[in-house]
């Protein structure tokens, strides 16, 4: 297992944000013009070519919201559509399950679809293999016109009243654990096996999240969306305010911790953050199990969105930044260096 830099301690004195965020000044260290330009630059009245609209901005310190700012037409009380960085959340219901002894990531996964047919190869894919997008599944996730993706067909398609149940139906492409491909629908499989743990669907399971997640650590604007099977779109589907998505980066960089109770299983944030093996070609950057790996430096982690939604963590810096907006594909890489330089304000 790779070295993993330690998670930083809530401060003392710091409160935690269940109900408001602890103001706080940027350091006084902090590179301020070069700071105070990456922010004018992403808030001009028209939105610059290079990164798109940038809708919110917050950024964390030391567990107190330091800075903030919002596009016209947006600020703290709207909520932000997630996109993938539902991902992230789906897998911290999943380490609760684990938590309780209700799922294990090493064993195959309950999935209905793969135990129909005697000597299905699907059989073998395990919980693990699924959050480390390793599953061998061949589902497209590609956007471009010429190779349409499978994505598009699952959520708004004909998947979209049972996305699991699309997902799963997919024939294996590699051999399980042999091969890496970022894939919505592997997430959707995990979000119904950990309906089908917590014995819960729908309502029901929507329930589940705000009681064993979203209550104790204040998320309170979270909408979670389920589909007409009653399965969490966990690829896909949660909004909620920047504040509250930095609630939830606050949750893992403290090591699945809040104000003394513990959340996450002890270990659950290390395995997030734990790199996925890749094959060489792959190009889209290192990934933990349902969390990216180094936008912002060596040791930092986030989860992502696919119209430039991030929550960015940086545990050398103990810092948070959370980033919502509209941007165009070739846009992507732009954002991302976008938000390590604001990180690397932070460096002194």
């Amino acid at each position: 297992m790779n070295s993993l830099p330690p998670l930083p301690q809530q401060p003392a004195g710091t409160p935690w944000p269940t109900a408001d965020w602890p103001q706080g000044d940027l350091p006084p260290a902090l590179d301020r013009r070069r700071f105070d330009a990456l922010l004018d630059h992403a808030f001009t009245p028209e939105a610059p070519a290079d990164l798109g609209e940038t809708h919110a901005f917050v950024a964390i310190h030391k567990g107190r919201l330091v800075h903030e700012r919002y596009w016209t037409g947006f600020g703290p009380d709207v909520t932000c559509h997630s996109w993938s960085k539902a991902k992230s959340i789906t897998q911290a219901l999943v380490g609760i399950l684990v938590g309780e002894g209700k799922l294990d990531i090493h064993v195959t996964a309950n999935v209905p679809e793969w135990r129909e047919t005697p000597g299905d190869p699907r059989r073998a894919i395990t919980l693990d293999q699924l959050l480390r997008m390793s599953s061998g599944l061949a589902f497209n996730e590609d956007y471009s016109p010429e190779n349409p993706s499978d994505v598009i067909e699952m959520l708004w398609g004909e998947g979209k009243d049972d996305v699991a149940h699309f997902a799963a139906s997919f024939p294996l492409d590699h051999a399980p654990g042999s091969f890496y491909s970022y894939a919505s629908g592997t997430t959707n499989i995990v979000s119904r096996c950990a309906a089908r743990a917590a014995g819960a669907f729908g309502p029901d399971f929507e329930a589940f999240m705000r009681k064993r997640l979203f209550d104790p650590i204040g998320m309170s604007s979270a909408q979670p969306k389920c589909d007409k099977a009653g399965t969490f779109i966990g690829s896909s589907f949660c909004f909620a305010t920047p504040r509250d998505f930095a609630r939830f980066g606050l949750l893992y960089l403290r090591g699945g911790v809040w104000d003394g109770r513990r959340i996450l299983p002890p270990g659950w944030v290390d395995y997030a953050r734990t790199p996925t093996w890749q094959q060489p070609e792959a190009t889209d950057g290192p990934y933990g199990a349902h969390w990216w790996i180094g936008l912002a430096g060596p040791g930092s982690f986030s989860a992502n969105g696919y119209d430039g939604q991030y929550t960015v963590l940086v545990p050398d810096l103990d810092l948070i930044l959370v980033r919502h907006g509209k941007s165009p594909i070739p846009a992507k890489e732009n954002v991302k260096r976008w938000l390590a330089d604001i990180a690397d304000c932070f460096r002194v």
